[in-house]
């Protein structure tokens, strides 16, 4: 088999797990809670930090601030996937991040997420 296709194959097996991650502001404490369905992605939103493209004003204003070096990347919980039919990964994604949200409560001087109503 050549490279080219070895490569293939070894992407085909990577195995994709969803999760609830954190990135806490080593110098104030505040944390982000965010989700993803793919983790290996995470790459992306250190990517977007460092672009100053990053969804969250506050926290992408500290990151600006501070930088990278100030900043922990964590994941909080992988989800556990299901062999039932009518399981939605979407949906229980959103419940893990609820759950972790409830627990850490990461607003206002704890945190940069937002109460959603």
């Amino acid at each position: 088999m050549d490279r080219k296709k070895q490569l293939k194959q070894l992407y085909k097996e990577i195995t994709v797990e969803a999760g609830v991650y954190q990135i806490k502001n080593n110098e104030n404490g505040k944390v982000f809670i965010g989700s993803t369905p793919n983790l290996k992605t995470l790459n992306g939103v250190k990517f977007s930090l460092e672009n100053d493209t990053h969804m969250n004003k506050a926290l992408q204003a500290d990151w600006h601030q501070l930088g990278k070096g100030a900043f922990n990347f964590d994941i909080l919980e992988i989800l556990k996937k299901q062999d039932d039919p009518y399981f939605n990964e979407k949906e229980a994604l959103l419940e893990l991040e609820k759950k972790w949200l409830n627990q850490l409560q990461p607003y206002g001087e704890q945190g940069y997420n937002k109460v959603k109503e």
